[in-house]
């Protein structure tokens, strides 16, 4: 395999010139890049040009990640030549978060299931049941396959976001690279590292993911009790503040949720994931020391037994609202991603409205506030 990073910045272009002659029906372009359209646009149509036979993968971003670096208004691009692995890219459009579970099943159906090891998802951030979405293409791909990838972001507005589908930015769209063969390296780990705060609740009404009522009062006048004047600031603020749902199968214990949108009247709250009626939550806050080590701790789980020694890529994506509250310090839990990886390790990633990533059980599922890395390298 063969790796090689670049970075986009308005103004400056490149930091280094993409190898065109990298070009190949087994190379696979990834990228992220900032949510404004026009600098972006241009670069990357001048890549797919260059890249006319390769798969390219990339969305937009709430902060772009460049090894130990994070940035702004940029596209970080990795660009793998793969030896001895395959890849395949499906695509479809996603209308509203109650087309997720059958768009999941139309990727499902666009991968070749034979020799098929894993796979990267992209999707719209906002548009979009993450929970569903992941579980309809696990339920309709072969057991053991592993899924990764990210919602895409942008900032922290809540108002587009995009992926990039048939050369062009796409709002609405959902993407995944199919990874094939017995020569590729996929390994993975996904932690949190949040506080808990209040008593647990239970949930007395919800509708896939939007949540009415907890213990029977409505759930967005319990979030702006404890909020307070950052309730102001929903659905944004509400990124400092999410939601543990007691989950035995997740490493920490829970599976968090975030805040996507809010509904003044009736009182509801969506979230990027299910929150199942019946079940039981916390809220949560930040522990700064805590999620430094989350990523640290993201880093150690990834399985990397088979990488003997080459190239390897880490993806780290990260939730915006870590980035939110780490604010000045973002850069030590990207740096701790990358610490714990293999010497030969390159990083690129992005923030994100939410992370896929399978659990201690082995099922994949959407998170929320955690930092998720891929590693990807051949045998």
């Amino acid at each position: 395999m063969k790796l090689s990073l670049h970075q986009y910045k308005a103004g400056s272009g490149w930091n280094t010139e993409p190898d065109h002659s990298l070009d190949s029906p087994q190379t696979l372009l990834i990228f992220f890049a900032s949510p404004e359209t026009a600098d972006v646009a241009d670069a990357m149509q001048s890549i797919q040009s260059a890249f006319g036979n390769s798969v390219i993968l990339g969305c937009s971003s709430s902060g772009e990640i460049y090894n130990d670096e994070i940035n702004d208004h940029s596209i970080s691009l990795a660009i793998l030549q793969l030896e001895h692995t395959l890849v395949c890219l499906a695509t479809d459009e996603i209308s509203d978060t109650n087309t997720s579970a059958e768009v999941g099943a139309n990727l499902a159906k666009q991968l070749p299931h034979d020799d098929l090891r894993a796979v990267m998802v992209l999707s719209d951030g906002l548009v979009v049941n993450g929970s569903q979405l992941i579980q309809s293409l696990s339920k309709n791909l072969p057991d053991k396959v592993v899924i990764t990838g990210g919602l895409a972001g942008d900032s922290d507005r809540f108002v587009q976001t995009w992926v990039w589908s048939d050369g062009a930015m796409k709002s609405g769209h959902v993407c995944a690279a199919g990874f094939y063969g017995d020569r590729i390296g996929i390994g993975h780990g996904s932690r949190g590292g949040w506080d808990i705060l209040g008593p647990e609740r239970e949930v007395t009404r919800s509708d896939a993911n939007v949540l009415y009522t907890l213990d029977g009062q409505p759930a967005l006048d319990l979030y702006k009790k404890y909020l307070g004047e950052q309730a102001e600031g929903l659905p944004a603020t509400g990124l400092l503040f999410p939601l543990a749902i007691s989950n035995a199968e997740d490493e920490d214990g829970n599976t968090v949720r975030t805040i996507l949108a809010v509904n003044e009247q009736d009182n509801s709250i969506t979230f990027a994931g299910d929150i199942p009626q019946g079940s039981y939550v916390r809220l949560m806050r930040a522990n700064f020391d805590r999620l430094i080590d989350g990523a640290a701790d993201a880093s150690a789980a990834v399985d990397t037994q088979g990488y003997t020694s080459g190239p390897i890529l880490s993806i780290a994506i990260s939730c915006v609202g870590r980035r939110l509250v780490l604010g000045p310090r973002t850069e030590e839990e990207i740096e701790a991603a990358l610490d714990g990886m293999p010497e030969a390790t390159q990083q690129i990633g992005y923030y994100s409205y939410g992370e896929i990533s399978p659990l201690a059980s082995g099922q994949c599922d959407l998170h929320n506030q955690t930092m998720t890395l891929t590693a990807i390298w051949e045998a």
